[in-house]
């Protein structure tokens, strides 16, 4: 059986959010997706459910975070150069995010992170698999 991952996240506009993983080139699930949810496709095998802050605390006695000010979660996700790395992330502040923190460059190993709107991280990395490191 193959597993699949569904990562959940309260945000506080559905469309918005959308329209800001859209234009970093993100596909989403549509069938997964409504006016309370949307369905960020990961893989065939990882998604990321983005679900209106209202409809997510129906999911958990928890009081909902705020990830502008407490952590949360780490997302990361793996793409296939640094040029890549530094496109995803300097498209993604160009269109309201902000930068995380510092690059991270360990040679075998490059990333940078960003808050999206609803102030989540995300790290983009490349990782050299054939590096001996």
């Amino acid at each position: 059986m193959t597993r699949q991952l569904f990562v959940n996240l309260p945000v506080k506009d559905v469309k918005h959010s959308r329209d800001f993983f859209d234009r970093l080139g993100f596909k989403f699930q549509e069938g997964f997706s409504n006016e309370f949810a949307i369905c960020l496709e990961v893989n065939d095998n990882a998604f990321i459910m983005m679900l209106d802050e209202k409809y997510f605390s129906k999911f958990t006695k928890n009081p909902v975070s705020d990830a502008h000010t407490q952590s949360e979660v780490l997302n990361a996700i793996s793409v296939e150069s640094r040029e890549a790395v530094n496109e995803i992330v300097d498209r993604a502040v160009s269109i309201g995010a902000k930068e995380a923190r510092e690059s991270q460059d360990h040679g075998f190993m490059y990333g940078r992170s960003f808050h999206d709107l609803d102030g989540h991280v995300w790290e983009i990395y490349w990782m050299d698999t054939n590096s001996k490191s």
